[in-house]
C-alpha cells in the first residue's frame, strides 16, 4: 500500500491541514497535523510510522518536492511518545521531543511508548505479511529537546512549547498565540482522559488542567486541535478541564493507581514477548 492510499487530509485554512491515518480503526487513532509556514513547515504528531508521512505530505501536493524550488525545512514535533504519536518519526530528518521522554525515544522504549497495537484495529495491512504482533516504535534520535517556554519558529508564525505532565511525562501543547490556536495533544481531547499508564500523574494532570482553565480565562484559546477526535472551542475545553479537576479526588487516585499497576503488566509481557 502506498503513503497515498494510507493517509488522508482535509484542508482547515491557514495553512494548517488535519492528517489520519485511514485503515488504523481505533479510539487511539491519533489526529496528526501539518502547519506551513513561510520559512518552515511543522508536523505535530506522526502516526504509526507504518507508511512515511513526508513521502504523502509531497505525493498529496502539500509540501514542495524534496529537492527544488520553495522547499522549506520540515520538522516534526511528538506532544510525546506514545506510541501512536511517534511511530512515525522515524521517517523525519528533524525531530523535536521535550526532554523529559528524549531518552525513551532515543532508546525505543516501547513502555513508555505504551505500544499495544492489534490486529484487529488495522482494516488493510499496509504490505504483505505484516503483523500487528511485530509492530515497534524504533529508536529516533531526537534533533532538538524542547522545554517549557521555548518557541518554535515558523517564520510568519510562533509555536508556544507548554510543559502539560499528567497523561506522560512529557507532554506538551503547542500554543499559537496570535490566532490563540491550542495543539493540544493527548493533554485534553473530548473524551476521558487517561491517567492510568506508566507514566501519567494524576497531581501533574491537575496542575495541567489548572493551566487550560488559566488560558480560557485570560481569552488566550479560542480552537483547541487535539491529539484524537475532533476540534473544540474554548468553552469545552474549560468544561473538560474543570471536570478532571472535579473528579480527582482520593478514590480516583486509589482505582488510577491499580489500573496503572495493571497496565505496566500488561505492558511488561506484551513487550518481553515481542523481543524475545
Amino acid at each position: 500500500m502506498s503513503a497515498l492510499e494510507w493517509f488522508a487530509h482535509k484542508p482547515l485554512g491557514d495553512g494548517i491541514f488535519w492528517i489520519q491515518e485511514r485503515f488504523y480503526e481505533s479510539d487511539n487513532r491519533a489526529n496528526i497535523w501539518l502547519v506551513r509556514g513561510s520559512q518552515r513547515d511543522v508536523v505535530i504528531d506522526a502516526g504509526l510510522g507504518l507508511r512515511s508521512l513526508p513521502d504523502y505530505l509531497r505525493d498529496a501536493g502539500l509540501l514542495p518536492p524534496a529537492e527544488g524550488p520553495g522547499r522549506r525545512p520540515l520538522l516534526a514535533v511528538a506532544t510525546h511518545v506514545h506510541f501512536d504519536h511517534s511511530g512515525g518519526l522515524q521517517h523525519f530528518e528533524e525531530v523535536a521531543v521535550h526532554s523529559a521522554e528524549a531518552a525513551a525515544l532515543l532508546r525505543g522504549d516501547n513502555y513508555e511508548a505504551v505500544t499495544w497495537l492489534w490486529e484487529r484495529e488495522v482494516a488493510r495491512p499496509p504490505r504483505p505479511g505484516w503483523r500487528a504482533r511485530q509492530f515497534r516504535v524504533p529508536p529516533v534520535r531526537p534533533t532538538r529537546l524542547l522545554q517549557e517556554g521555548d518557541v518554535i519558529s515558523l517564520g510568519d508564525r510562533q509555536l508556544t512549547v507548554m510543559h502539560m505532565p499528567g497523561h506522560s511525562r512529557g507532554s506538551i501543547c503547542l500554543h499559537d498565540k496570535d490566532r490563540k490556536i491550542l495543539f493540544s495533544g493527548d493533554v485534553v481531547y473530548d473524551g476521558s482522559m487517561i491517567d492510568w499508564l506508566p507514566y501519567s500523574r494524576v497531581n501533574d494532570y491537575v496542575a495541567s488542567c489548572r493551566r487550560l482553565m488559566e488560558l480560557v480565562d485570560r481569552g488566550l484559546v479560542e480552537k483547541v486541535l487535539p491529539g484524537h477526535f475532533n476540534m473544540f472551542g474554548a468553552e469545552r475545553l474549560y468544561r473538560l478541564a474543570s471536570n478532571y479537576i472535579a473528579q480527582a479526588g482520593v478514590c480516583h487516585k486509589v482505582s488510577t493507581c491499580a489500573m496503572r499497576s495493571l497496565a505496566s503488566i500488561a505492558l511488561r509481557i506484551t513487550n518481553s514477548r515481542v523481543t524475545s
